[in-house]
């Protein structure tokens, strides 16, 4: 039997610029506005239930990826993000 936990399957609408996923039956999510090539990141929500997995960590590396895959920069405007930043310095070069 395979206890491991399953990876997260996180979601990209570009056209509500969003990404998020559903763990236990609650929606995590960030929000984010493009302002040209700058993905400015506006709110990262993990509900309390299941907070304190990684998840918001996760789900912040997978927007920063994503940014960096179509060549944007980023502008941390929620606090979460402005402190995962400080804690992730190799992805600095993407700060706008």
């Amino acid at each position: 039997m395979n206890d491991s936990p399953k990876p997260l399957e996180i979601v990209h609408d570009e056209k509500q610029h969003t990404f998020s996923t559903v763990v236990d039956g609650y929606t995590c999510e960030i929000d984010y506005l493009l302002d040209g090539t700058t993905m400015v990141i506006t709110h990262t929500g993990v509900p309390d239930p299941v907070g304190g997995r990684g998840i918001a960590n996760l789900l912040t590396r997978f927007a920063v990826q994503v940014a960096q895959a179509k060549g944007w920069t980023i502008r941390p405007a929620c606090s979460y993000a402005a402190t995962w930043f400080k804690r992730n310095a190799e992805y600095g070069h993407l700060l706008a």
